[in-house]
């Protein structure tokens, strides 16, 4: 899961689905439910990038998810005769998944939690580096929608306990500590949800018979290249080499496939065969990516030293990677074009990467105080979401 979209968009794209389809009120009572608006520039956590896509009715993907009573089909007879059957179809699909009325409703309030906590504000004591909470209003929302007490949830933000040897004592935490803290929670509720759900629907669709061949469907984001201008502010960063260092193995795995275990088939069976090097070996980007001392390497290594800033990662790869990989390479944008700060030479093209903030995105350390409050939580889908 790309659990950044979560909390950060690029002006390109969109966060997940499920926010702008609760926001289109085609279920009002949902408004109600999660004590929130039906407009998405209400909340920064959805709202930093495209909030409509033009090929998606976000009114008819929520009826399709979840149509909840027979009444709400009236609405739908003049729709063309494929899609009311397909909606027939998936009447409570949510339902005949598993899902019992109570998670349900509990999917729905953590994802509202999820928008509400973008809103959360936090200041500056008085000549002290300690946060404090600027206003309660929408600490109660999001503590009301989780089963927490808000002033607890607030307390463990500001000042979470930490273990020191075999005692826990209090930290102090800055606006920037708290506000980081907050990201890392949501998407740590957004991602838990979303892989419990996937459990819970492998486990209601098992055949639980024998099976002696299968077919594997893959889907993917496809190979992404921004097209990074300062007017935009759009830059390719973690997420899309992530996406395009997938593309690059898959692609890698068919050139190995079509092109030299094929022509190996053939000295097998005997054909006279000169074998041909197509040229397709992706292997020098992948290990400049994956390999020790590689890419993630030495990000992981830098999220390691508390001191270690963007700047430094970056000198890092040029110390490690500049001059001796021809896949690694200094940028050289055009005029108009965001910043970049290394270039890759991937099979569908060069790409340059800006790594701001890579660092944080990698990290993503959670609040243990919060966290407990979560395992204690009378919505017991939350509590079971971080009950290990």
């Amino acid at each position: 899961l790309e659990k950044s979209r979560v909390t950060f968009q690029l002006k390109a794209e969109r966060s997940y689905h499920i926010f702008y389809q609760i926001m289109s009120n085609k279920k009002p009572e949902l408004i109600d439910m999660l004590l929130i608006t039906t407009n998405p520039y209400d909340y920064q956590f959805v709202s930093q990038g495209e909030i409509t896509v033009a090929s998606i009715n976000d009114q008819e993907e929520l009826m399709a998810t979840d149509v909840s009573s027979n009444s709400e089909y009236c609405n739908y007879f003049h729709l063309p005769g494929k899609f009311f059957i397909l909606l027939f179809l998936l009447q409570s699909a949510i339902d005949i998944l598993g899902f019992s009325a109570d998670e349900k409703t509990a999917i729905y309030k953590l994802t509202g939690a999820v928008m509400h906590y973008g809103n959360l504000k936090f200041k500056q004591k008085q000549r002290e580096e300690q946060a404090e909470p600027d206003g309660t209003e929408v600490a109660d929302k999001a503590a009301y929608l989780m089963g927490l007490n808000s002033a607890d949830l607030l307390k463990a933000l500001c000042y979470p306990r930490v273990k020191v040897g075999n005692e826990y004592v209090t930290k102090g935490q800055t606006v920037q500590q708290v506000y980081n803290s907050v990201g890392a929670l949501a998407k740590a509720v957004y991602e838990k949800m979303f892989l419990w759900m996937v459990v819970r629907i492998n486990e209601q669709l098992d055949t639980k018979q024998p099976r002696q061949y299968f077919i594997g469907v893959l889907d993917i984001a496809g190979f992404e290249i921004f097209d990074a201008s300062i007017t935009e502010i759009i830059f390719n960063s973690l997420e899309q080499l992530c996406i395009n260092f997938t593309n690059e193995k898959l692609q890698q795995f068919f050139n190995h496939h079509m092109f030299v275990l094929e022509q190996e088939e053939y000295k097998k069976e005997g054909i006279e065969w000169e074998f041909i090097d197509f040229g397709m070996d992706l292997a020098a980007c992948i290990e400049l990516i994956e390999k020790p001392m590689g890419i993630f390497s030495i990000l992981e290594e830098e999220c390691m030293f508390p001191k270690a800033t963007d700047t430094s990662f970056k000198n890092k790869l040029y110390d490690q990677h500049l001059g001796k990989s021809n896949n690694f390479q200094k940028p050289k944008p055009g005029k108009g074009k965001a910043e970049a700060h290394f270039s890759l030479v991937h099979y569908a093209g060069t790409v340059d990467y800006n790594i701001t903030g890579w660092l944080e995105k990698n990290k993503d350390p959670l609040n243990e105080t919060v966290i407990g409050l979560y395992q204690k939580s009378s919505v017991k889908t939350l509590a079971l979401l971080f009950a290990s």
